[in-house]
């Protein structure tokens, strides 16, 4: 038992130790001139085609869903005709 505890330590402390790591480049500096540019864009949509595309999908399920909750508000509000 002892021994399978040691070699598990030394595989642990082996693969920790020796992980390569990728450089990522830095790209903040780039970043903060992008959203702090005068081009007249909100910041919600200054990232371009993705940023606009998640904007008007989540515009488009508010929307959506706030005209299903005003029907069935509706629905529910009118009494039901007895049969």
């Amino acid at each position: 038992v002892y021994v399978f505890f040691q070699a598990l330590r030394q595989i642990s402390q082996r693969t920790i130790s020796t992980a390569s790591r990728r450089q990522v480049e830095n790209r903040i500096s780039e970043n903060q001139k992008l959203f702090q540019e005068d081009n007249g864009l909100p910041v919600h949509l200054k990232g371009g085609a993705k940023d606009s595309l998640l904007y008007r999908t989540t515009t488009g399920f508010t929307v959506l869903g706030t005209m299903y909750t005003v029907y069935y508000l509706l629905v529910s509000s009118m009494p039901k005709k007895p049969n």
